[in-house]
């Protein structure tokens, strides 16, 4: 069975003091929030969890790192990723509560704070977990990618690390900051000019920042690979059947400690399948879905996530 870290105690009680405490006469933004510890720490950003002080709850609270505050692509990115998450109201997706500047003038937005687990800390434990929990999770994150896809936002960072299982089964999609939406005209900005290097020092596999492919290559579609400025929605089809290729197998369906050998097989080569990789039962069903998904060429993977979903939704146990 699944089991979830449960939130402590003083972020969830409720007592009365708490929920009819008059609000100030005067409400000062610069005193709404109190820092409690920071959460997370990014390549950019920084998470931290906080008291607000107007509703008597304990929220996330993101910003840019100090290095990063007077960064102009970083600023934009940083509300696209405010503003797609609140737009996109899906139960598969983080609540968005306030976006503000704060005494010094940077950006910072709240959201809601779920203490749980991401599906890489799940999957570091693989063999503890059922197959058939683990696909529910997969075709919750496919149910909020469709959403997505359906409003016209293309995730482009699907990975483990940014898929969130909380305690009481809920199941989030995070990080929407390399998304990739478009005007009405049907053209986009998407910052081509600072995305351009592939070259990445050592062996480090996750890519970030100015003048570096962004996301993670393991879980990248060969079209983002490349850069193509047409990648669209199949691009998050590609990376969710590399995170169900994972889940079948244990293991992502390219992976090398040298990142050249994993963009050449990413373009180049075939993955295994899944049913020989693996060391458990691989239904059929899935396997084939799986591979569809990683097919090179767009145009010959799934259509859509929504037919992704249909098929978690069939019935594919019995094949076990």
């Amino acid at each position: 069975m699944l089991t979830f870290k449960q939130p402590p105690k003083e972020y969830g009680d409720v007592f009365l003091e708490d929920t009819d405490k008059p609000l100030p006469e005067v409400l000062n933004p610069n005193t709404r929030y109190m820092f409690l510890s920071t959460i997370a720490k990014g390549g950019k950003a920084l998470i931290k969890s906080c008291k607000d002080m107007h509703l008597n709850r304990v929220v996330a609270y993101k910003t840019l790192r100090s290095e990063f505050v007077d960064d102009e692509i970083e600023n934009i990115r940083l509300l696209r990723e405010a503003r797609i998450s609140a737009m996109l109201q899906h139960p598969n997706t983080v609540p968005i509560y306030e976006i503000g500047r704060d005494n010094q003038g940077h950006y910072y937005f709240t959201m809601k704070l779920v203490h749980g687990y991401t599906l890489r800390e799940i999957m570091n434990y693989r063999e503890r977990y059922d197959l058939t929990q683990l696909i529910d999770v997969i075709k919750q994150v496919g149910h909020a990618l469709a959403y997505a896809h359906d409003h016209g936002v293309a995730h482009r960072d699907i990975k483990p690390e940014n898929i969130l299982v909380g305690p009481y089964s809920e199941v989030l999609l995070l990080d929407w900051g390399l998304a990739k939406v478009w005007k009405k005209d049907g053209s986009t900005s998407d910052f081509v000019n600072h995305d351009k290097e592939i070259a990445v020092p050592g062996s480090d596999k996750s890519i970030t920042g100015h003048g570096k492919l962004q996301g993670t290559l393991c879980y990248m579609s060969p079209e983002q690979i490349r850069r193509d400025p047409d990648i669209s929605f199949s691009t998050d089809i590609y990376s969710l059947g590399s995170v169900l290729y994972e889940v079948l197998t244990g293991k992502p369906p390219f992976d090398s400690d040298k990142t050249y050998e994993i963009l050449e097989m990413v373009e180049n080569q075939q993955p295994e399948k899944p049913s020989e990789v693996s060391k458990f039962p691989v239904p059929r069903v899935l396997e084939n879905l799986c591979l569809r998904c990683l097919e090179k060429d767009p145009a010959t993977r799934l259509e859509s996530m929504d037919e992704f979903v249909r098929v978690l939704q069939h019935e594919w146990t019995g094949e076990l």
